[in-house]
């Protein structure tokens, strides 16, 4: 492992970790400072070896503890539960127990979608982010309780702990309560975020947890303790999901988002009390030699991505291979980012028309990836930008009025393979950074009702798929996949990002350079990101060579160069078992053995 830390070890001289019953017995690793996952943090990682399983996630401290609960005989499924919890320790910002996860798990037979997304209260409405008419502008609408769904991460752990666990429950918490009580370290990327926030000072819970007395935030190698957190976490071991969403802890999330001063929120304790986690069945579309399998709606992530490789299926992208940059790294080409992004532009126009929750709207999910639709639209592709793409009308699919939802990042992805084979891939979020800003007992609360649209109809009065109903869940684009051999039907690669609605292209990304390029899944994720939103093509600043970029303006694209802090993490089969894949532009590290 090459991760080179920037030189100070904290030293903690922790007592060791809690023991329990069954033997398992934690014990807190060495703490490293890592490099930051700002725009300024690249850190080569080489990926890592396993012959028997392997995790992979966003912060050091939650891969042990995964890898610790494997090593004491714990499923995926268990893994993935102890690695999130203490990721509500150490990465606040990005995922946690105030919001929602989206869980694929293979199990040997068949791929499994267990939907923790949040849902909107039964009192919000369609007018939750509409100010005299107009859509309130994006951080009027997050900040406070307003942008409070019901969080759906504990019930959903709990649901896949039911069918696929092997430890017992309590012991899963034993890493994050042992961290909380004894301290972690502040990471660099962390330290990043706290001091470019400009809201969060404004909760006082948040304000005495994350800042000094001064007022300044803690900076990186601060060691820091959540007593609040390990809390809670004791009462869930020992109590289970209920004691979340019903009694005391309910009534101070409740009374937390209407405590907000000027932007309250309307989530209730029956909205809590009533939350269910759902099982679905994955979302599969084939490409090449694979078989690619996701999470159905809410999510819009395996739609979007069916649809871009469909439309690319009929190109030969295999020829249109990397070139290399100035400081002799890989790149995609220009004409490869030509198609892909034109790709996706349509697939984006049609997920922004036509995709939400499929419990509440009907989205023409087998239309928008009928081979022959697809064909159809990947003939509009030509040797030029088309700019801004417009809906096409997919079989069987209703009239609807153009979208209006903003999409900030904030999320998390973990992949784990077990020594069974079980294989995990898991992407979390409490939405932007930070979430609502709102801290309770010890964790953030999300602000996902900003993945509604603001508006609920357009300008041509058709009602809008993606708005605001009560019991709705907000769209997403976490886009958690599964990869299998279409012909041995093994599973390949369990894979995903955090990055909003960018996390579709990041994971595009990864898809074409491991099934199209014949790269390594850790190559792939370190090539420079690339893709469009249907608006400009997004490329990574700093890192797409120059002739690329001026290959694709020949060619009539729009280009932004841009940070693109994606945080791809993944597990692929390779010939010794497998690799462990992180992403260079985060913390993230792999481990197993």
């Amino acid at each position: 492992m090459s991760l080179k830390p920037l030189g100070l070890l904290v030293a903690l001289g922790l007592l060791g970790g809690c023991a329990s019953q069954d033997g398992f017995h934690y014990v807190p690793p060495p703490q490293t400072l890592i490099a930051p996952e700002a725009a300024s943090g690249w850190i080569d990682k080489p990926g890592w070896q396993g012959r028997d399983f392997m995790v992979a996630a966003a912060n050091p401290l939650a891969v042990d503890a995964g890898y610790q609960i494997i090593k004491a005989g714990g499923s995926a499924v268990d893994a993935a539960i102890a690695v999130q919890l203490v990721l509500t320790l150490v990465e606040p910002q990005s995922s946690g127990i105030g919001g929602g996860s989206l869980m694929l798990v293979w199990d040997g037979k068949q791929v499994a979608a267990v939907d923790g997304r949040e849902t909107a209260p039964a009192a919000a409405t369609d007018q939750l982010f509409m100010k005299e008419g107009k859509p309130m502008a994006f951080y009027e609408g997050v900040v406070g309780g307003r942008s409070v769904g019901a969080p759906g991460t504990v019930r959903a752990l709990a649901l896949a702990h039911e069918r696929y666990g092997k430890l017992p429950w309590a012991t899963l918490f034993e890493p994050a309560i042992t961290l909380a009580e004894q301290g972690f370290v502040i990471s660099p990327r962390l330290a990043t975020l706290l001091a470019k926030d400009p809201y969060l000072a404004g909760d006082p819970d948040a304000r005495a947890y994350f800042y000094q007395a001064d007022g300044t935030p803690k900076t990186a190698g601060t060691r820091l303790t959540n007593p609040a957190l390990a809390r809670v976490l004791r009462t869930l071991a020992s109590d289970g999901p209920d004691a979340f969403y019903r009694g005391p802890l309910a009534e101070a999330m409740v009374a937390k988002v209407h405590a907000h001063p000027t932007n309250p929120g309307v989530l209730s304790a029956a909205d809590l009390a009533s939350y269910r986690a759902k099982l679905r069945d994955g979302l599969c579309f084939d490409y090449r030699q694979s078989e690619i399998c996701g999470f159905p709606t809410p999510s819009s992530g395996t739609i979007a991505l069916g649809q871009i490789f469909g439309m690319l299926e009929s190109r030969d992208m295999a020829a249109l291979k990397p070139v290399q940059g100035e400081q002799g790294q890989l790149a995609a080409s220009s004409e490869a980012i030509h198609l892909y992004s034109e790709a996706a532009r349509l697939a984006f126009a049609d997920r922004n028309q036509y995709v939400a929750d499929g419990d509440v709207v009907d989205v023409p999910v087998t239309g928008l990836l009928d081979k022959g639709y697809l064909a159809q639209r990947g003939h509009l592709i030509g040797n030029r930008s088309m700019g801004v793409a417009q809906p096409g009308n997919p079989p069987r699919a209703l009239a609807r009025g153009r979208d209006a939802t903003p999409e900030l990042p904030s999320t998390s992805h973990i992949s784990i393979v077990d020594k069974s084979g079980m294989a995990v891939a898991m992407t979390s979020s409490i939405e932007d950074g930070f979430g609502s800003r709102l801290m309770v007992n010890g964790y953030l609360l999300n602000n996902q009702l900003t993945d509604f649209s603001f508006t609920s109809v357009d300008a041509a009065g058709l009602p809008v798929a993606n708005r605001v109903e009560p019991g709705k869940r907000p769209r997403s684009s976490m886009s958690p996949l599964l990869v299998f051999d279409k012909q041995s039907k093994q599973l390949e690669m369990s894979l995903g990002s955090p990055g909003g609605s960018a996390i579709i292209n990041y994971v595009g990304k990864a898809l074409l350079g491991t099934q199209d390029w014949g790269l390594d899944l850790q190559q792939a994720i370190n090539l420079p990101n690339f893709g469009s939103r249907n608006g400009p093509t997004e490329l990574e600043q700093g890192r797409t060579p120059d002739a690329v970029v001026q290959g694709l303006k020949a060619r009539g694209h729009e280009v932004l160069l841009n940070e693109q802090t994606s945080g791809l993490q993944g597990v692929q089969r390779h010939a010794g078992g497998w690799l462990g894949a992180a992403d260079p532009r985060r913390e993230g590290v792999a481990r197993g053995e």
